[in-house]
């Protein structure tokens, strides 16, 4: 399914996106290692056994890219300009490697661009949630959309 136009982004609208994604060790490794991150309750198995956790804990802006990428082919995919920035991100819940992720979208807000009137300007909220439906990522975010292209003219005769 591509992605939504601007004017099919009606406040209210709920997404519930089919990918799920179980996140492995090799996620959470790759992903902390490449960003440089390495704090141990990332990496460190024995470290992390003695946190309040007792285990190693999936890196939070890899859940955030993971929760972010899930919702492109139903929202936005070939239907944006580009991502405005995220008002609100929280994590309610950790992640842990074998957790499977799904997301739910809703649309908050909308409004015309005022400096482009072939765009708008809408406002995500992406619910990144665990196989238990707990709750692991929380993300508001606002991203220039594309308005739905007007009918090419007819040639007159």
């Amino acid at each position: 399914m591509p992605g939504l136009y601007f004017e099919e982004l009606e406040p209210g609208l709920v997404v519930d996106h089919p990918t799920r994604r179980t996140v492995s060790e090799t996620d959470n490794v790759l992903f902390s290692s490449l960003t440089l991150n390495l704090a141990p309750l990332h990496l460190d198995a024995e470290y992390s056994k003695d946190s309040i956790y007792g285990q190693r804990l999936v890196n939070s802006l890899f859940i955030l890219g993971l929760v972010s990428g899930i919702t492109v082919p139903e929202t936005t995919q070939g239907t944006t300009m580009g991502n405005l920035g995220f008002e609100k991100v929280t994590f309610p819940k950790p992640v842990f490697h074998g957790d499977t992720i799904h997301v739910r979208t809703e649309i908050v807000d909308r409004r015309e661009s005022k400096s482009r009137p072939d765009t708008g300007i809408v406002t995500f909220r992406h619910l990144g949630i665990n196989q238990r439906d707990e709750i692991v990522c929380d993300a508001v975010r606002v991203g220039l959309m594309q308005k739905r292209p007007e009918p090419a003219a007819t040639a007159q005769a």
